[in-house]
């Protein structure tokens, strides 16, 4: 089992910058294929980008592909998502999750594990 909490969340303005990150307890963090997920205001959460165990395959939505970057550090069991050009449609609440299936879908479904989210906005 797996205890993620999120971080780095606030305000900013368009075309700027934030990076989150996501603290993991536990000592199996390498096991977990780790995935950043969003709820904007009044939508559904969707899938933003996810991460293999050993940190050499990402996945990205078409929305924020080229703009944010996932990346892990196994050695301090954290999972970041830098954000770059930020627009105001990426605000949003970010969640962290792990989870145990790598496959060629981006379901929330494949995750066990989930923080209680940080949130991002983005002004124009």
């Amino acid at each position: 089992q797996v205890q993620v909490v999120e971080s780095g969340g606030g305000l900013v303005q368009a075309g700027g910058s934030l990076r989150l990150s996501c603290a993991a307890s536990g000592r199996t963090f390498s096991s977990y294929v780790m995935g950043w997920f969003r709820q904007p205001p009044r939508k559904e959460r969707e899938f933003v980008a996810r991460i293999n165990r050993s940190g050499g395959s990402t996945v990205y939505a078409d929305s924020v592909k080229g703009r944010f970057t996932i990346s892990r550090d196994n050695a301090k069991n954290t999972v970041y998502l830098q954000m770059n050009s930020l627009k105001p449609e990426d605000t949003a609440v970010y969640y962290c999750a792990a989870g145990e299936i790598w496959r060629g879908v981006n379901s929330q479904k494949d995750y066990n594990y989930w923080g209680q989210g940080t949130q991002v906005t983005v002004s124009s």
